[in-house]
């Protein structure tokens, strides 16, 4: 297939915010890698409950304060929103760094900066997705999406990769001052895009009215909710990355580095699919195609359960740094299979959301939408803690992708439209301003 420059490139300050994103998501994911590793050497031994935490410190903010970022997306200018949030996450990463360098680190300063950055990207999220249409024109919204997840998966590949070589190498207070450097990426992105107008007829305001007419107009889109209720079904049934540390130090035994790789799997699949579907101008049969890859998802997650109970095994080859055995190329084949289903997954699901959310009203669905989206995964990590720690990590991973595979089956008895949606139906979408 010959490949064509990427439609979404075409428009400048889309490609601005796009190369910012990139270079920030690589160090907020190689931050977020090291963070579970951290919270692994803290507790001595492998203690499942106390990776889990981390998600319980994530989602308590997004469920307080994301209905609140919808209408502030909504009702003020999405850019001085994200020069805001962007540098309170900066400000976080350096406490980590400098918390960690001095010896205060402890797990519950870790649990507390974590939700203190959960917070600023409750408000983040909302304003960065609502502006994407307002720059990038409605036929250019499939590519935007597939390039978003690109940049999303690259740096989910570069930074956890760095994340274990850091921490090897320069100690764990790099990665997070590595991070806090990444965030200028995006202010000087925002500086040169220059000023981003939005529909500001319909501003809400800041109050419960305007949250409620978000959950009310999400209520009435049944094709939204549905692939919202998914999307929380499968990440929180089949969210395996909280237990990788376990899982690569304790059950693999590869060490620093390969839970780096183990950790960049997913996303590595997530690139490769998000290029392919990046030169397809017309994806049909979306509604099928959504639900038959949420449910690879479950089955590849499945796959990496048993790799887990497979512990250390047959020898393929050495690496300067840890020997490759069977187990790990099956569990990071099964993680790369799960990559490239969630991003067929994450672009047909955000695709139809905004395209059919008027402007006025997208800060609010994407904060509603924040609630599954960020809450799946995250209450998930709570959920494979306790599993985890009760009956066993691999089984913990195994009966979470047959959850997953389960809420297919579910969402599809309830609204058996989804599966007939084709992706050219009338779209209610108000151009970019």
């Amino acid at each position: 297939m010959k490949l064509h420059l990427p439609p979404a490139f075409r428009h400048r300050r889309y490609l601005y915010l796009w190369l910012g994103l990139l270079i920030s998501i690589a160090g907020s994911q190689m931050q977020s890698t090291a963070l579970h590793w951290h919270i692994r050497i803290l507790t001595g031994e492998p203690n499942p409950l106390a990776l889990g935490g981390i998600g319980l410190a994530r989602i308590l903010p997004v469920m307080i304060f994301s209905l609140v970022g919808g209408p502030v997306a909504d009702t003020y200018n999405r850019r001085r929103i994200l020069f805001i949030t962007q540098s309170i996450m900066a400000l976080v990463a350096l406490l980590l760094a400098a918390l960690t360098l001095t010896g205060h680190i402890t797990i519950w300063y870790i649990y507390l900066l974590t939700a203190v950055q959960a917070t600023a990207q409750a408000f983040d999220a909302p304003a960065r997705q609502a502006m994407i249409p307002s720059i990038v024109p409605a036929q250019d919204l499939p590519s935007a999406f597939s390039m978003s997840s690109i940049a999303q998966n690259t740096g989910a590949i570069i930074g956890p990769a760095l994340a274990g070589v850091v921490i090897a190498t320069l100690g764990q207070e790099y990665t997070y001052l590595f991070n806090a450097i990444s965030f200028l990426a995006v202010i000087v992105a925002l500086i040169l895009m220059g000023a981003v107008l939005q529909d500001m007829r319909h501003a809400p305001g800041i109050n419960l009215k305007a949250a409620l007419e978000g959950v009310r107009f999400i209520f009435r889109k049944k094709i939204i909710l549905s692939t919202m209720l998914m999307d929380f079904i499968a990440t929180f049934f089949a969210s395996a990355n909280t237990m990788m540390p376990i899982v690569a130090r304790d059950i693999l035994k590869v060490g620093e580095i390969g839970f780096g790789w183990l950790s960049s799997a997913q996303s590595i699949g997530s690139v490769i699919t998000g290029l392919i579907l990046s030169q397809i101008r017309h994806i049909r049969r979306q509604g099928a195609l959504f639900l038959s890859a949420v449910t690879f998802f479950g089955l590849a997650t499945v796959l990496f359960g048993f790799s887990s109970w497979l512990g250390p095994s047959v020898i393929l080859f050495s690496l300067p740094a840890f020997q490759v055995t069977l187990s790990f190329m099956v569990a990071f084949f099964s993680l790369v299979l799960m990559g490239s289903a969630d991003t067929v997954s994450t672009i047909i699901r955000n695709t139809i959301r905004q395209l059919n959310t008027p402007d006025h009203i997208r800060g609010r669905m994407v904060s509603v939408s924040m609630v599954f989206f960020q809450g799946g995964p995250q209450l998930g990590e709570v959920e494979a803690g306790i599993v985890g720690t009760l009956i066993g990590v691999p089984f913990a991973i195994i009966t979470g992708g047959i959850g997953c595979i389960l809420g297919v089956v579910l969402i599809v008895l309830k609204w058996p439209e989804l599966r007939r949606y084709n992706g050219d139906e009338h779209l209610a979408i108000s151009p970019p301003a």
